[in-house]
């Protein structure tokens, strides 16, 4: 299309009918026209380095969404002899932003909270585990009923 714009200039036509016959707008026509003519056919080529470059590869990044996938070194798991075991007791029993950037780190990928955060929501990620606590499937169960000030609005599902 840059190069269209050049033909159609030198065959005669003004910018608003090259604009027109390319379907943009008269700036981005003037723009490529005072690029070519300041650097030749090198003024039409993209240029490159645009924006902050990406401090970490798609390896790494790959890396740090596996971590989630991975159980944690701190649960606790049953061994088949009936005891609780953990990998490494002295590591997290569940996921956080900050124990898998502190894993990340460990790993070698210089990586902060925030940007592991960054990273599993763009890849849709759940870091997460839903809490078993919330809810109880005992049929004798209540809740703790209204919320600590009258000012707190009460969920409309929470009145079961």
């Amino acid at each position: 299309m840059r190069a269209r714009m050049i033909e159609l200039s030198w065959s005669g036509l003004r910018v608003p009918a090259i604009a027109v016959e390319l379907g943009c707008s008269e700036k981005t026509v003037r723009c490529w026209l005072h690029r070519f003519n300041r650097s030749g056919l090198e003024g039409l080529d993209d240029l490159g380095g645009q924006g902050r470059k990406r401090r970490i590869t798609e390896a790494e990044r790959s890396r740090i969404i596996a971590l989630v996938k991975q159980v944690p070194p701190g649960r606790l798991r049953w061994e088949p002899g009936g005891e609780l075991w953990a990998a490494d007791e002295a590591g997290p029993a569940e996921w956080t932003l900050d124990s898998l950037a502190a894993q990340a780190r460990q790993l070698g990928i210089e990586v902060g909270r925030s940007q592991v955060r960054r990273i599993l929501v763009a890849e849709g990620v759940r870091w997460r585990r839903t809490r078993s606590w919330t809810r109880s499937k005992d049929p004798d169960f209540a809740g703790k009923g209204r919320g600590s000030s009258a000012s707190t609005p009460s969920h409309p599902t929470a009145r079961r």
